[in-house]
Order: C-alpha cells, then sequence, then structure tokens
C-alpha cells in the first residue's frame, strides 16, 4: 500500500483502491525493481505499488465528488486529460470503467472496454484481478451476505483477560502504511497483554489487505517480542465492504483457544471479575451502496439482548468497545431534519446504550471511525465518551477535524488539551492503554510526535 492512503466511505470505490493495490503488488512481484509491469516499454524507475495507488485514489476522489454533486479539484485524471501515452493512468481509469460496466450489466460497454484492454499494453493482471475482486459483489452489484456470526451461536461465552491487564488500543489502523507501522512500535514497547484494533483494515477489508496490513505487521512487530500477546479487531465499515470474507477468517486465526475471538462482539472479563471489555459490532449495517454518507448504524436484536446479558451477570464495571460513536460534535450522523438540523447522536445507538446502562455500571465507551482524537466531556447520560480514529489514516492540516458540524441540535464539547498536534501537513498518529486495577482504570492517549510518544491525556476512572 502507498505510504500514504485516501480512503472514501462508499463499497465500490473502497473495491476499487483494493483492486488497484494488489494489481500493483502482483506487477512488482514479477519486475521488482522496476514498473515496467505497468506497460512493456516503459521507462519508470518507481515501483508500481509506489504509483498505482494515487492514481486509483485520484480517481475515486473524482467519481466520490461527481456523484454527490461535489466540487473537487483538478487531479489532472479527467477523461479528457488521459492520452494514450499517460499508459500508468489509462490503466487504472480502464480499470475502473471495467468494473463499473460490469457491476452494471452494460454489455455493449464492457465489450467496448475488454476490446480496449486487448488494444492497450496494460498488463494482463489488470483483468484478472479485477474479475477477482468483482466476485465481493452479488447479482446488480450488491454485496454478498455477510457471514455474521449469531449470538444463539456464541451462547454466553466470554473471553479471560488476567488481573491487572494493560490493554492498548488503536483505531482505524489496518493501512500497512509507514505510519502504521510506528504507532505498532509505539505499543509493542508497552508489552501490553492484549491489543484490541477499533476496526477498519483498508481498503476494503479483503483477504490479501487483511494479511498485508494487518496480521503481517501484528507478527513481526508485536508479536516478535510478546508471543503471547492476544489481538483482537471489530468489525468496521470497511472491512465489511468485501462482505467481511477477509474479517471473518481473520479473527478465527488471530489466537490460539482459549482466547479466540468467536464472532464480530465478544467479551473479554477480567479473571478477579473487576472489569470487562464489550465489543459490539456496528459495522454490519455500515453498508449502502446508495447512501453510505446518511447509514445510520445499529445492532442486531439479539446481538443487543447478549450484552445486556453479559453485564447483568456481572458484578464489576464495563467498558464498551465499538467501530462507530455514538455521538460527535465533528461528524455528521444520519441526515438532517426538514428544517436542516443535524442530531449529534445516533438514535439506535442511544437506545443500546440506555438499554445496557440500565442492566449495569458502564464506566467508559471507546470507538474509532472518524480519523481523530477526541476526548469528550460527558454527554447523552455517557460520562466517558472517547473517540479513538487517529491510528494510521493521515489526515490533512487543512481538515477541520475540530470545528463541529454546524446546526447540530446538541454539540458534544471536548475536555481542554486534549487535541492532536500537527506533523508536517498531518494531524499526529494515535493510540491508548489502559491499565486494569481492582479498585480503578488508568487511561493514557498518546500520539507520535517526531517518531516518539507524547501523551496527551491521562485518566483515572472507576
Amino acid at each position: 500500500m502507498a505510504e500514504d492512503i485516501e480512503t472514501f466511505r462508499d463499497h465500490f470505490l473502497s473495491i476499487y483502491q483494493s483492486a488497484v493495490s494488489d494489481v500493483a503488488q502482483r506487477i512488482d512481484q514479477r519486475a521488482p525493481n522496476s514498473a515496467k509491469g505497468l506497460r512493456p516499454r516503459s521507462s519508470l524507475k518507481r515501483s508500481a505499488s509506489s504509483i498505482l495507488p494515487g492514481f486509483a485514489a485520484d480517481i475515486a476522489r473524482r467519481e466520490y465528488a461527481e456523484s454527490r454533486g461535489l466540487n473537487v479539484a483538478p487531479t489532472g485524471l479527467s477523461k479528457r486529460a488521459l492520452t494514450a501515452g499517460d499508459a500508468t493512468r489509462a490503466c487504472a481509469e480502464l480499470a475502473f470503467r471495467y468494473m463499473k460496466a460490469s457491476l452494471s450489466s452494460d454489455g455493449a460497454a464492457l465489450a467496448q472496454i475488454q476490446g480496449e484492454f486487448k488494444a492497450s499494453t496494460c498488463d494482463p493482471a489488470w483483468v484478472s484481478t479485477i474479475d477477482e475482486y468483482l466476485q465481493y459483489f452479488g447479482p446488480g452489484g450488491s454485496r454478498k451476505q455477510i457471514p455474521y456470526i449469531r449470538p444463539s451461536t456464541v451462547g454466553p461465552r466470554t473471553i479471560a483477560l488476567k488481573t491487572n491487564a494493560k490493554v492498548a488500543l488503536v483505531g482505524d489502523w489496518g493501512t500497512g502504511a509507514q505510519p502504521a507501522v510506528q504507532i505498532l512500535k509505539h505499543i509493542a514497547a508497552w508489552k501490553p497483554d492484549v491489543l484490541i484494533h477499533l476496526g477498519d483494515i483498508y481498503y476494503s477489508g479483503t483477504p490479501v489487505e487483511c494479511a498485508s496490513n494487518f496480521t503481517s505487521f501484528i507478527e513481526a512487530v508485536l508479536r516478535c517480542g510478546n508471543p503471547d500477546l492476544a489481538v483482537y479487531t471489530l468489525a468496521g465499515n470497511h472491512d465489511m465492504y468485501c462482505g467481511g470474507v477477509g474479517y471473518y477468517d481473520l479473527i478465527q486465526r488471530l489466537n490460539p483457544e482459549p482466547f479466540t475471538q468467536p464472532a464480530s462482539f465478544f467479551c473479554l472479563r477480567s479473571e478477579d471479575e473487576k472489569w470487562q471489555l464489550l465489543a459490539m459490532d456496528t459495522g454490519l449495517h455500515d453498508y449502502s451502496p446508495l447512501n453510505v454518507d446518511d447509514v445510520v448504524t445499529f445492532l442486531e436484536d439479539d446481538e443487543l439482548e447478549w450484552h445486556c446479558e453479559r453485564i447483568k451477570e456481572f458484578p464489576g464495571r464495563t467498558i464498551l468497545l465499538s467501530h462507530h460513536q455514538l455521538f460527535s460534535a465533528f461528524s455528521p450522523i444520519g441526515k438532517p431534519n426538514e428544517n436542516g438540523v443535524r442530531s449529534s447522536v445516533n438514535p439506535h445507538l442511544l437506545k443500546a446504550f440506555n438499554s445496557m446502562a440500565a442492566s449495569g455500571s458502564i464506566s467508559a465507551w471507546f470507538w474509532g471511525h472518524e480519523h481523530t482524537l477526541s476526548v469528550y466531556d460527558q454527554f447523552s447520560g455517557l460520562r466517558r465518551g472517547r473517540c479513538l480514529g487517529h491510528g494510521a489514516v493521515p489526515v490533512s492540516i487543512l481538515d477541520t477535524i475540530y470545528e463541529p458540524v454546524s446546526r447540530l441540535d446538541q454539540t458534544p464539547t471536548t475536555m481542554a488539551n486534549t487535541r492532536l498536534q500537527q506533523q508536517g501537513s498531518v494531524y499526529a498518529h494515535g493510540y491508548a492503554v489502559l491499565a486494569f486495577n481492582a479498585d480503578n482504570c488508568v487511561a493514557e492517549y498518546y500520539q507520535d510526535l517526531n517518531g516518539k510518544a507524547a501523551l496527551v491525556h491521562s485518566e483515572n476512572f472507576r
């Protein structure tokens, strides 16, 4: 994957970006010292993996903006700008048209594009790889059925967490880029007992990406010096864009029994029964081919019942985990009402939270999804809402990530001096560490500044 990535909340565009990255890797494997696999007579010296993902992001950015009526800065990749001599960009553009025509069952367009591919100097890996990735969509371009594991299959199972454990949390981390490696090195220095990823392996959680952007780094960076480390990962929206096939295979292989993650939701419970971490699946329903920007995700009814049962039976305190946010000041949730006013709260998750809070003591809720760190003041009945989505996805300092969404019905506020600093042209990446004791939990939030872990905020809660 490219050093700097750009992602879009669109299943089709994410699958396209995944496919292009895979094409680049296959070309590089055949021509490791050059990009000649892009075009037989090319004199380019850079690898395909350093070139093609950027072109794919440009195309995705253009299509994302056009489909939503947004203005987008020129990228040099408009159809009129492409020339026969611009081989690398032309192949990426042709692949996009090929995927789109295939999904729309446009036979005439597909035949024309196949003819263009045959007449071009594009590597054969383009067509074969795109055909493979088209299998992640069902008939008419709809997503295949996600192999969600039902609570009745899991039963009342919990996973043991040792007393006084140290747990590292990181969100939106699975990019495979250098910032992700740097954050993992910081986490490794803590020698945690458990690492929990709050979801999203980019671009669309394919088996290839789960292996290259997640498992390979876990083994090489974390487990090389901490072989007994248990690793868990939540279901994010990007993990579900390919139908969850990579994700569900991944969770079965991450840890040996009795620490295997049983489903996309799970419960880690301390052996002294003082603390439990309850992870929810909010990614299952963040998938709408037509309205990805307006989706308001929710929990399955039987999963919510499962979480409530785990809280009712437990005498200690509970910390909730999810990919999606209960509320936000900085990212819209759902559509505005007839007066143009937006809600800052996901009503479905608020209802679920109220049900769980009525079942027992909830000390905090950690989530990701937004690529930033937000340490919120008490809001909507939740004393500690924490967004930890700043794991590895680059966010430009030109983005106003701490400017509240306009016309919110209520605006959550964040604690003073808890905002990320700038690192060059982007905001800093980071993670959190939870240290459990019988009577309290110490939570520390870190950001990477010039290669060093810098403490942003520390809190002690019960």
